[in-house]
This record gives C-alpha cells, structure tokens and sequence, in this order.
C-alpha cells in the first residue's frame, strides 16, 4: 500500500496513486510544497499546491511565473487529488510551512518537511498529527544537538551590545524564516531601536510585514553612516561574514545564528566572536518526542543525521528507515 501512496523516487517523494510529488528536486507536473526554502520549493512545476504565504515566498524569490498553476491551501482544508485526500497541518518551521497529510484506502502518511517544536512569534506552531507512517527530517539528529532556550540567547545577545556600545553587532542568518524570527524575538525582549538591513533581508521582511508579522523599525546599512551603526543590530546572510560589505560596519561583533553553533569547531572555523544557538529545526529531543506524538508504526527519514535518529526510532519500538534523499539541506546554514 505505501509504494502507491507514497515512494522515494530519484526526484523526491512521489504519490503514485495521485501522481503528484511532495517536495521535489526537480521540475514536475503536480507538486505540494510544504515550505518556501530553496531546497524543498523549486520553480518551474507545472501546478504547486502549498499554503497562500508559502506561495507569496515562492513568488518574491522566484517571481510570479514560478509554476503553470497555483493553489492556496489553509491549514486544516483539505482537496482530493487523483483520489488521494491531501490537506495541510503547521510544521513551526518558517511562516507558511506544513506538513503534507496524505490519506488513501485508510492509510495516512505524513511528510513533515523541515519543523520545530518550540514557539516561534512568527509562525503557527507545530501540529502533531496521529498517522500511519511519518517521513521525518534529521538536521539536527544527533543527542549533542539540545538547543537552549531562545530567550536566554537573545539576553545574551542585548547584553553584549550594552557592553560594547561602540561596536556593532552583525548578526548573520537565513534571510528567509530566521532573520524575521531574531527581529520578532528582539521585540519581545523589548529592543525598540531600529534594526539594520543588509540589501539581501530586506524583501523577505517586507513580505513578512504584508503578510502580517510586525516587525517594528527596519532600516537599510546601505547609506547609513558608520558612525550611526555604532551601537546597532545589523541583519546579514552568512555570505556577508568576512566579506568586503562588512568593512562598512565599526569594528562589529560577528554573530551566527545556527543550531550549528553548538559545534565550537564551527564558530571558530567561521571566525564567529559571539555565536548564538538558535534554529528553525528540531533537536534531538523535539525529534524523539514527535515520534512518540505522532505515534507512527513507521518512520521514514528524509535527510540529516539520519542513521542515529533510525537507530533510536527502532530503540524505541518503531520501525524505521532512512531514505537518503538527495537535494534537501542545501540553502546555507539551518
């Protein structure tokens, strides 16, 4: 039943019985999308169903001709395809993401695509939903990977900027999900000043706003005096570590906003002065518990640390496999 429902194909997971793809590699005529980071949503498809903002996201980086078709989906709604009920739940990863639920003949699978468990001020939470067999990502599966509280990095963040009001604070993160994540959280600590924006961050943020996450003030580096970024918190993409851009700030503290950032080895190898541990993915421990939330006789793992999480989900009484897709992974730093 579950090589017609769904099957790992070289182009990603495929429903054979509705002939559509969820999440695939390459172009294809009928995929769902569960998030707007590059690896997971591509142009080119001929149809894409997915939610409105993950559509929104796709159309701001890809430009509106990014598929043949479109279709919005709510989370909760569900539409039939080839047969196949198909319907979306929160995955907390990044605004708009979900969870593919893909229901046949009384069987439910559930593509999680990339998740979190914690709260995130700009997104919906995480929705465990009880199914046959759950596909899992692995970024973080590994028992070294526990990340701290948000709100104990984020204090450590404002604490280094009293403590050093001459410096600026460059703080270097995906533009899409984490960049809008730090900003919100910074507003919840009460950081009132206007935050910088390097040129890169500065359409997914608005987006954000439009879709209707408040921001607070956001202005751009660019023409802004280096005596004024004293003092400041100024949002870069990883590729702005180190680059010349950088020279424009005064003798600014680098920052990495990353799970992987509780690697030391990482932050040393990416000269990274303050590193903070804060991520869009699961941890180990939010990878464990879902698999007992979601109470799944079988578990597939997509991508990531997939051999340990395998290990532990048969440990565990499950049974599980890894599927090592190709192409997932890929857009910089979690």
């Amino acid at each position: 039943m579950d090589s017609l429902l769904l099957r790992p194909v070289p182009g990603g997971l495929y429903c054979e019985a509705g002939d559509f793809y969820v999440d695939p590699t390459r172009a294809v005529a009928r995929a769902v999308i569960t998030h707007g980071h590059s690896d997971h949503a591509r142009a080119g498809h001929g149809a894409v169903l997915a939610t409105r903002e993950t559509l929104a996201i796709m159309a701001e980086r890809y430009g509106e001709g990014f598929a043949g078709t479109t279709q919005a989906l709510s989370y909760g709604e569900g539409v039939t395809i080839g047969g196949v009920s198909v319907r979306l739940a929160p995955a907390g990863h990044v605004l708009g993401s979900a969870q593919a639920v893909v229901e046949h003949k009384g069987m439910r699978i559930v593509v999680s695509g990339d998740y979190k468990r914690r709260r995130d001020p700009t997104c919906a939470p995480f929705e465990p939903v009880p199914c046959d067999i759950f596909i899992t990502e692995a970024t973080f599966g590994l028992p070294v990977f526990r990340h701290p509280e948000d709100a104990g990095e984020i204090a450590k963040l404002l604490h280094s900027v009293r403590l050093f009001p001459e410096r600026a604070h460059l703080i270097v993160a995906y533009s899409l999900g984490k960049a809008q994540r730090i900003i919100a959280l910074l507003r919840e600590a009460g950081y009132a000043e206007p935050i910088f924006l390097h040129g890169a961050m500065a359409k997914l943020c608005a987006l954000y706003e439009k879709l209707g996450v408040p921001l607070g003030a956001l202005r751009p580096v660019m023409g802004a005096p280096k005596g004024e970024l004293a003092g400041k918190i100024i949002l870069a993409p990883p590729s702005a570590l180190g680059d010349v851009w950088s020279r424009r700030l005064p003798d600014p503290v680098a920052c990495f906003a990353s799970g992987w950032m509780r690697v030391r080895a990482r932050a040393r190898q990416r000269g990274v002065e303050l590193p903070l541990i804060l991520s869009d993915h699961a941890d180990w421990d939010e990878l464990t518990g879902t698999l007992r939330d979601v109470g799944a006789g079988e578990v597939w793992v997509t991508h990531g640390q997939e051999d340990a999480l395998v290990h532990q989900a048969r440990k565990d009484g499950f049974r599980a496999k890894a599927l090592a897709l190709v192409g997932y992974g890929d857009e910089g730093e979690p």
